[in-house]
């Protein structure tokens, strides 16, 4: 009886140690797994913000180009002159900004410790990020029309002093840029601008409930019932 017992508390002790084992490999693995969660966010957000502000620093840099570069002639209208000067230069002041913020934002969560994780990196994104990160969205779908308007703009500023043809040339040139702005609006900006903007705005698939209203169609009445 007494070695029985013996044999009775050993198998016990050994399962406690098994179970304590097992709940150290559990909480381990839960551990890299949160690290993972935590270092592919911080991955997915320095994407999109180094994306961001490529763009907005190669557009700044187009309309820094078209600015300086263009020879404009001396008998200019004044009112075309002043608005070709403003428009270029709010898109590289507008694409600038969106540039700066996108860059700082990165370098902040850069930094952010995926081990230690002292505040949820969804947490720090929303309090930190979240604002500044919709201001250089916002500022970049301002400066894109901005720029074809310049574009719009830079055919009568460079067609100005040739007699033949320039309404012409001009004209080509702005329908040409009006055309991508209308683009632009009715369709990129429609359809993208509110859901990269607005973080409520949720991933929606009708598929999913077209599917299952049809399933539920099929279901006999007695299947209901229950």
């Amino acid at each position: 009886m007494a070695i029985t017992a013996g044999m009775d508390m050993a198998d016990i002790g050994w399962e406690i140690k098994c179970r304590e084992e097992d709940l150290k490999q559990r909480a381990l693995e839960n551990e890299r797994r949160a690290i993972d969660d935590a270092r592919r966010s911080v991955d997915e957000k320095a994407e999109q913000l180094k994306a961001l502000g490529q763009q907005s620093a190669l557009i700044a840099g187009f309309a820094m180009v078209v600015m300086v570069e263009a020879s404009i002639p001396e008998d200019l209208n004044e009112v075309l002159l002043v608005l070709y000067g403003a428009s270029a230069s709010m898109v590289v002041a507008l694409m600038l900004i969106s540039m700066l913020n996108a860059t700082f934002i990165l370098v902040a969560i850069l930094r952010y410790d995926c081990v230690n994780r002292e505040v949820p990196f969804a947490h720090f994104w929303h309090t930190r990020c979240e604002t500044d990160f919709r201001l250089a969205l916002i500022l970049f779908s301002y400066g894109i029309p901005l720029f074809m308007f310049v574009l719009a703009l830079l055919g009568w500023v460079i067609f100005w002093d040739h007699t033949n043809a320039s309404v012409y040339a001009s004209s080509v040139v702005s329908v040409i840029a009006v055309g991508a702005m209308t683009v632009f609006y009715t369709h990129i900006q429609r359809k993208w601008g509110d859901f990269l903007i607005n973080p409520e705005v949720m991933l929606y698939n009708p598929d999913a409930g077209m599917a299952a209203s049809k399933h539920k169609r099929k279901q006999p009445d007695s299947a209901r019932s229950k």
